[in-house]
């Protein structure tokens, strides 16, 4: 007791604890679903030990990574890791975003920006930190500078696969934030990856990453993501998508802020109390010129909408009505036009990729602040940032390389919880830039179903037109490029599988019949709908085989996982001479070992390139 003070009880009350309970029940409070939350903070958390481990959390995007790893955090620290770094893209507006939201969590202790830490600071004994820090040279040395005592920390790197990953790793060499990280991570650090494009994590060996280690981040209920957006089956959409032609439309980004703005007036007019702001993306190229021009259409046309003494006005006013019309047919349109006109001087624009405006834009500048924001941007919108109410996607870049899949996949942006609006929502892109990005997800989207279903080397999928990641970043020592076939889940082999796959074997009604015996980990039902879509053959296009054995593969086969190092689908188990197999293009074989173990194995005959990492394969 000191003064009448009972100091000890001050001193036990300040040692915290419960904190990841907290953050589920702030969540719970808001009606946010935790139970996909709570699966990978306990899968993480599970996977962490080890003297020094580096491991991955995969999710997609925009589908609520940021609140997992507040939580995650929260149990990291009741776990008695002291020292927590988050790194974040080398964006501004992106580091605010995320600090921001830690800190409205309650976190305790509260996120801190490196800045904050001044050139005195020293952790003390028992002190907790979580600090977020940009991946540039300049922010990092500063940190590690500043951690020089602070012991072991937990590093946790946002969009893992950017900027860290060692683009040097074929020349024995090391990028720069790649050896600062590392020092940050130290001796006995732990790394935690979090990103929606984990494939070049693999196939780089970041930090000796173990994909069997890895975490699935699976999507909330309410998620809007690539099969709503690129669903593989060709059916009605959800959403609107407007398609721009192969030439020069000078009025497009016209015609889409029109149609934004008829759209977010009807919903702040006939569906919202009380008003709502939303935002429409113009997404450019990384060139400030071509952010100018964007900006210079569309601020010349929200200029006319405030000037009624404008010679542009009747005309736009005119468009907006029209919009109206073809939208909202049983609805006046003269209503949903007077909105529009009475709110044009509220119009936000905003340009992401400038410093000025950047500045000038304060701490929300990627959050809606009128019903009809805008907001231009290139490379710096494409990853990481979550845009509030997002109700249009201008996409103007298109692509006449080879899209790099992980880039691509990430500027999914109109991705998230859409369920309120989604059928007011539209996306506007150049229809071959749109069937390249469909394609990049649909390879996606089967890559990682090799990586749930714990195979623990993972198939990545390319073509001429679709690149994994960037070539420079794959570890040619350890990877290769030739497998031409993928697998999936382990089940057990019965002959009447055979039986099944004789009966019709161009049918995918046959794969059906046996997914429905051996489960979806075993034969996902992704990759029928997609051998369903891509069928240039016809019904011939898909051939399924009678099962084969491995056990006479001595020495070249792993017979307990049932791989190989060059694959097991040749010319031979094509049976190309065989009338039922002539027009194949997909494959299915399902191959067995001695003790009936057995794997389907999928292999595609045209310019598709499989790729894998055998670093930890035992056929390597």
């Amino acid at each position: 007791m000191t003064g009448g003070i009972d100091i000890e009880k001050f001193k036990a009350k300040a040692k915290l604890a419960d904190r990841y309970a907290r953050q589920l029940e702030r969540l719970h409070t808001k009606n946010t679903a935790t139970a996909c939350i709570e699966e990978a903070v306990d899968g993480a958390l599970a996977k962490l030990g080890g003297m020094k481990m580096a491991m991955v959390i995969y999710g997609e995007p925009q589908s609520g990574k940021t609140e997992m790893m507040i939580c995650l955090t929260a149990k990291l620290l009741d776990e008695g890791h002291r020292v927590i770094v988050h790194l974040m893209n080398d964006s501004v507006d992106l580091l605010t975003q995320n600090l921001r939201r830690f800190k409205g969590s309650g976190l305790a202790p509260a996120a801190r920006n490196s800045s904050e830490l001044l050139p005195s600071f020293v952790l003390q004994a028992g002190q907790e930190l979580v600090v977020f820090c940009k991946k540039n040279a300049k922010d990092l040395d500063k940190l590690i500078e500043r951690l020089a005592t602070a012991g072991r920390v937990v590093v946790i790197d946002d969009e893992a696969d950017y900027a860290t990953p060692n683009a040097k790793v074929n020349a024995g060499a090391k990028t720069k934030i790649n050896e600062l990280i590392e020092n940050l991570i130290g001796p006995e650090g732990r790394y935690i990856g979090v990103t929606a494009t984990p494939a070049r994590l693999d196939l780089n060996n970041t930090f000796s990453n173990d994909t069997s280690k890895w975490v699935q981040f699976s999507a909330h209920a309410q998620y809007t993501g690539q099969d709503v957006f690129f669903p593989i089956e060709k059916k009605s959409l959800p959403y609107r998508l407007r398609f721009l032609g192969p030439g020069p439309e000078p009025d497009a980004s016209r015609n889409a802020l029109v149609r934004f703005l008829a759209t977010s007036a009807y919903l702040n007019l006939h569906v919202n109390s009380p008003e709502q702001n939303y935002t429409m993306l113009v997404h450019t190229s990384g060139k400030k010129k071509d952010h100018e021009t964007d900006r210079a259409t569309i601020e010349q046309a929200v200029q006319a909408l405030s000037d009624v003494n404008s010679a542009s006005f009747e005309p736009l006013v005119t468009l907006v009505h029209a919009a109206a019309s073809e939208l909202y047919p049983s609805h006046d349109a003269d209503h949903i036009t007077e909105y529009v006109v009475k709110n044009a001087s509220r119009i936000a624009l905003v340009v992401l990729n400038s410093e000025r405006d950047r500045t000038s834009a304060g701490e929300s500048a990627t959050e809606a602040s009128s019903p009809f924001t805008v907001i231009i941007g290139g490379n710096i919108v494409s990853r990481g940032v979550t845009f509030p109410n997002l109700l249009a996607m201008y996409f103007t870049r298109n692509v006449a390389h080879r899209l790099q899949q992980d880039t691509y996949i990430q500027r999914a942006r109109m991705f998230g919880a859409r369920g309120d609006y989604l059928q007011h929502f539209e996306l506007t892109i150049p229809e071959s830039l749109y069937a390249d990005w469909h394609k990049c997800f649909v390879f996606h989207r089967l890559a990682l179903e090799t990586v749930r279903t714990g195979l623990g080397t993972p198939v990545w999928i390319s073509d001429k037109r679709v690149a994994v990641a960037s070539s420079s970043s794959i570890d040619k020592a350890t990877v290769i490029f030739d497998k031409g076939e993928m697998s999936f889940g382990m089940f057990d082999w019965t002959p009447e599988l055979d039986e099944i796959a004789a009966n019709e074997p161009n049918a995918t009604t046959t794969l059906e019949t046996l997914r429905a015996k051996i489960g979806n980990d075993a034969l996902p039902e992704f990759l029928i709908k997609y051998i369903e879509r891509v069928a240039p053959n016809g019904p011939g296009s898909l051939g399924v085989h009678a099962s084969g054995s491995i056990a006479g593969y001595k020495g070249t086969a792993n017979q307990d996982a049932i791989s190989r190092s060059k694959g097991f689908i040749g010319n031979p188990q094509l049976e190309e001479s065989k009338p039922q197999f002539a027009k194949a293009v997909h494959h299915i074989k399902i191959f067995r070992n001695a003790a009936n173990k057995a794997r389907v194995f999928y292999k595609y005959k045209g310019s598709v390139q499989f790729i894998q990492n055998l670093k930890s394969d035992g056929t390597a």
